[in-house]
């Protein structure tokens, strides 16, 4: 009962700061922000809306398995935000874009702009139904099962609060709420791990020199080379998914697209760029806590990673303010994720397929059908789920950005023209090709393709696409 009222005093308390900063709205407001976003207000709020629920909840229990070494990818994260601030901001600014796709428009063709687009609209709408599944799970296994509640009912419930409070004023309400979200995130982290410190009857200088003797801070994994694990294997993994899931993402650049000038959102970017790697090491030395309080208290680790910080935080065993502290950072998380996915979403179906981006009447009718379809893949989700999420949003990625990726990288890196209507037998064939060579691999070699999917994914669609080029064809320089 405790999380279900922190869930209902946290959502009147967005749903009032949102009407609060919020007045009156048209499309530009909804899909731009009239571009006139404080640059430290963005950097700040994307911290919550890149990490998210998963996050909160996965990354402490990776430890068990894998120990620090997702630090890996997180160093790559940060060269990634480098590239995408450096490279391709100034190519959307440029513009003056309200989506990113346009581009390809422009350089490729129209074809290559509705694949893009679709693509996108497959893989936010999946991704974001994975990341938000984790805080209908929780909410559902601790509060509404034991009163018969179905999931699917916790489902469409909490995707209509999203509904409710970006209905209105779209990327603008976000960049604000976003903000609150993401303070309420990092404080609800930081006194939960205060509170497990004080568990364990450590100082803080105490655990930070617990943690860093423990076993399980291995950061670096430098000898297996067929593990996923591996250092180069992480940090270029973590490069191309920044690029791909950041810069090549209508969701994460809509937000960035809203400040002011260039040089504004280039700030916010390496300002919440460089954030990943002390955030992230936070929630992995969480977890490493954890795992000592579990031994100390002769407690089971869960068989998932993905239970490690609910068995403690949400079932009450460190107290009631740790639950009320623990269900405010994951809903902060994911609130702050899913409803700039739905937002963005909403913006690339209305601009970039219907062609229509001053139609209020259907971007609200997009938005709610958007709102449904998110709900009915959460459902889905739980049917099949069977790994770590965090390990399946990035598998998952690796098959539906790497058309992305190869579009893009195609684009950009030569002056060649395209077969416009080919890219997107192109797109769909790209993605078949790497499951099938990824299953031959493994039956042949029993090696299994890890996050490095994605860059196979990418080069092998722009190797199509030039194989398949015209050659009489000029190509769109821009």
């Amino acid at each position: 009962m405790v999380i279900l009222l922190t869930v209902l005093a946290y959502f009147a308390a967005l749903l009032a700061y949102s009407r609060l900063v919020t007045r009156r709205t048209d499309n530009d407001t909804f899909f731009r922000g009239n571009r006139q976003s404080p640059w430290y207000l963005v950097a700040f709020g994307m911290v919550g809306a890149s990490i998210s629920g998963i996050t909160f909840v996965s990354v402490p229990g990776m430890v068990t398995q894998t120990d620090m070494t997702y630090l890996q990818m997180c160093l790559g994260f940060v060269g990634g935000y480098a590239v995408v601030a450096f490279g391709l901001l100034p190519l959307y600014y440029r513009l003056r874009l309200t989506t990113i796709y346009a581009w390809l428009d422009r350089r490729l063709g129209p074809r290559s702009y509705r694949t893009g687009a679709s693509f996108f609209l497959l893989s936010k709408m999946t991704g974001a139904a994975v990341r938000f599944y984790v805080v209908c799970f929780i909410l559902h296994r601790y509060v509404l099962q034991p009163l018969g509640v179905p999931f699917a009912v916790t489902a469409v419930g909490m995707v209509a609060l999203i509904w409710l409070y970006t209905r209105r004023g779209g990327i603008r309400t976000l960049v604000w709420t976003d903000t609150l979200q993401t303070l309420c995130m990092l404080t609800a982290l930081a006194l939960i791990i205060l509170h497990v410190t004080a568990e364990l009857h450590l100082s803080l200088p105490q655990a930070a020199a617990a943690v860093a003797s423990d076993s399980h801070s291995r950061v670096f994994e430098w000898s297996n080379w067929v593990s996923r694990q591996n250092f180069w294997k992480q940090l270029l993994s973590g490069v191309f998914v920044t690029i791909v899931m950041t810069g090549l993402d209508q969701d994460m650049m809509q937000k960035n697209l809203t400040c002011k000038t260039l040089r504004d959102a280039q700030k916010d970017m390496c300002c919440y760029g460089l954030a990943f790697v002390p955030v992230n090491l936070l929630f992995l030395s969480l977890g490493v806590l954890l795992m000592m309080l579990a031994h100390r208290q002769g407690i089971a680790l869960p068989a998932a990673g993905d239970e490690l910080l609910p068995l403690f935080a949400a079932t009450g065993r460190l107290g009631t303010a740790v639950t009320v502290l623990f269900t405010i950072g994951v809903l902060a998380a994911a609130f702050s994720s899913a409803d700039s996915a739905l937002t963005a979403l909403t913006t690339s179906f209305c601009v970039d397929l219907a062609r229509r981006p001053d139609d209020e009447r259907l971007r609200r009718r997009v938005h709610a059908t958007m709102a449904v379809a998110f709900a009915l893949l959460i459902c889905g989700f739980r049917a099949v789920n069977s790994t770590s999420v965090l390990d399946a949003i990035y598998i998952l990625c690796s098959y539906t950005y790497g058309p992305l990726l190869g579009l893009f990288a195609y684009g950009l890196l030569t002056r060649q023209p395209v077969a416009d209507r080919r890219v997107p037998w192109i797109c769909v064939a790209s993605p078949l090709l790497c499951l099938a060579l990824d299953t031959l691999t493994a039956a042949t070699t029993g090696y299994r393709f890890g996050y490095e999917l994605l860059m196979l994914n990418g080069a092998l669609t722009a190797t199509l696409l030039y194989l398949s080029r015209p050659t009489a064809a000029p190509a769109r320089v821009l």
